[in-house]
């Protein structure tokens, strides 16, 4: 601990980099070790925005970042161990360069002094518990990211990337019978410039909205609104396919087997319509999947879906397993639809996936069938028979009408 007197700067003078949180308001908004912290500097690195609201304070050599935007930040790091301050907008961890620089300097090396981040002074102007809300950065990022947040009586903060987002937003509601949402854009927070507007989402006719703006939302549905359920199982409907579909009830049992853990990545080996791998992706944010499909209409279909389902990361790979495999990232799990017989594929997939993950294959055919018991006897694993009916019109009355009974084989390989 430092001793009684000194600076908590001078106590971490091994820390060559400093980033600083910076609001509108500029150096009226930072604390006197920031200041002294960003005139002490040698080399003051920021947005062009940014380097100008600490000119009358930065003694150092003032350096824009340079476009496109250097991820690897080759020209801070070749000024390790001179004095570096960095400057971000907030909360520089918040998705900001706080978390870039993480990456590439050890935190021993950095001083990190944040500022309240965009999403803290808009839920302070609303009134809104951050703890209760959603947050989302639709910063540099498709919009289609937040649709699986939108559902009736939620509340959203969306950061965004221009003026022109909020009214793609609108559009997006609109489009999915959520209309009656209410919007407030919060204009450039913490500045003298600061501004709240509200207006519904299906008659939004704001105009000159500050770049620097965060969207509030509070999503109003009408029945007939397009909701993305939480649990496992999306009605069929919600994906276009043409027929080529792991139906909802065999998906939700499928995404049970896969047991889908944060981070992983998933191979959906002969995709159809992608339905696995987007559930698998809506599982959490963190996670990743390949869709494997060698017909390219349905791989056009699969983008369609990834993005109306809000996970349009989903990468999709077109070609026929197991030559359209080589070279993917090594996969935590794999799944196999259940049209296939190919003992090629199921074998590679085997021999490519490492010890303690997953794989999952479902059979609807006799030769694909044959090949689960096989493996089944020759490695364990569990099996399945999965058996579902629909009742459905039989005349004026009602009958069972059983579906393509599904042999699912689960392993993990040892």
């Amino acid at each position: 601990m430092p001793a009684e007197g000194q600076s908590r700067a001078a106590w971490l003078t091994p820390k060559w980099l400093t980033v600083v949180g910076i609001g509108e308001d500029g150096v009226a908004g930072l604390g006197d070790e920031a200041k002294r912290l960003i005139a002490e500097a040698e080399f003051v690195f920021g947005g062009t925005r940014h380097l100008a609201l600490v000119a009358s304070l930065a003694k150092g050599e003032a350096r824009a970042w340079p476009t496109p935007f250097d991820t690897e930040m080759r020209d801070v790091l070749a000024l390790a161990g001179r004095r570096v301050c960095v400057l971000a907008s907030g909360d520089p961890f918040f998705h900001g360069v706080g978390v870039t620089l993480a990456r590439k300097v050890a935190v021993e090396s950095m001083l990190v002094i944040p500022a309240p981040s965009a999403m803290s002074l808009a839920a302070a102007r609303l009134g809104w518990a951050l703890q209760d809300i959603e947050t989302i950065s639709l910063h540099g990022r498709p919009l289609d990211l937040i649709r699986p947040l939108l559902h009736p009586g939620s509340r959203i903060l969306a950061l965004t990337s221009d003026g022109d987002a909020p009214a793609a937003v609108a559009r997006l509601l609109t489009e999915v019978g959520l209309g009656a949402s209410r919007l407030t854009i919060l204009e450039a927070l913490g500045g003298p410039n600061e501004r709240l507007r509200p207006v519904r989402a299906d008659v939004f006719d704001l105009e000159k909205i500050n770049p620097l703006n965060v969207l509030a939302i509070e999503v109003e549905s009408i029945s007939e609104a397009r909701i993305l359920p939480l649990a496992s199982g999306l009605a069929d409907h919600l994906f276009e396919h043409d027929g080529q579909i792991t139906k909802r009830e065999i998906r939700a049992i499928t995404l049970s087997a896969l047991a889908p853990r944060r981070g992983e990545l998933l191979w959906d080996i002969g995709a159809g319509s992608g339905s696995i791998g987007i559930e698998w992706m809506l599982a959490h944010p963190s996670m990743r999947a390949i869709a494997v499909e060698a017909d390219p209409a349905r791989a056009a279909r699969i983008r369609r879906n990834a993005s109306n389902c809000g996970v349009p990361g989903l990468a999709v790979v077109e070609g026929s397993a197991p030559q359209a495999l080589v070279g993917l990232e090594t996969p935590d799990a794999i799944f196999i639809g259940g049209g296939g017989s190919d003992l090629g594929v199921l074998d590679a997939a085997i021999g490519v996936l490492p010890a303690n993950r997953r794989l999952v294959a479902n059979a609807v055919t006799l030769e694909m069938e044959s090949l689960l018991l096989s493996r089944h006897a020759s490695l364990g694993g569990d099996l399945t028979r999965i058996a579902i009916s629909r009742a459905s019109p039989v005349g004026s009355m009602q009958a069972w009408r059983p579906a393509m009974p599904v042999t699912q084989w689960s392993w993990v390989k040892p």
